[in-house]
C-alpha cells in the first residue's frame, strides 16, 4: 500500500513540475499514464543509480554543504526523461539542465509536503 501511495505522490509531483516549468513537457493524449510510467522509471533510477551518484560525488556534496544533491536530483529527472522517450517511447521531455534542476526541486518539495500529509492521515486513521 505504501508503494502505491508513494507512486501516486510522485506522479502528482511530476504533474505539478510540468505545470510550473516550461521546459518540462508531456506529449500525448493519456498524460496520466505518462506520469505513472515516468514515476516508476524515476523511482527505479532513484533506487539504483542515485545512491551510486551520491557515493561518487560525496566530496562535492560535503564541499557544497549538500547543495550538489540538487544537481544529482536534476540529473536523475533528466535521465528518467531520456529513458522514457528513447526506450519506452513515452512523451515526457525535459529540455536542458535548468528545467531538470528546477523540476527536480519542485518534485522534491511537492513530494515532501504530500508525504507529510499522508503520514499524518495514516496515523490518524489507526
Amino acid at each position: 500500500m505504501r508503494f502505491v501511495i508513494r507512486w501516486v505522490i510522485v506522479g502528482f509531483s511530476l504533474f505539478v513540475a510540468n505545470w510550473i516549468i516550461d521546459g518540462i513537457q508531456v506529449v500525448g493524449k493519456e498524460s496520466w499514464v505518462v506520469y505513472a510510467i515516468v514515476a516508476l522509471i524515476l523511482g527505479f533510477i532513484n533506487a539504483i543509480i542515485r545512491p551510486i551518484l551520491k557515493f561518487l560525488s560525496c566530496p562535492l556534496i560535503i564541499l557544497t554543504l549538500g547543495l550538489f544533491s540538487l544537481v544529482i536530483n536534476g540529473f536523475t529527472l533528466w535521465l528518467s526523461s531520456r529513458i522514457a522517450t528513447e526506450f519506452f517511447d513515452i512523451g515526457f521531455v525535459v529540455n536542458g539542465f535548468w528545467s531538470a534542476f528546477w523540476g527536480a526541486l519542485i518534485i522534491s518539495i511537492v513530494s515532501t509536503i504530500l508525504s507529510i500529509f499522508v503520514k499524518k492521515e495514516l496515523k490518524n486513521s489507526d
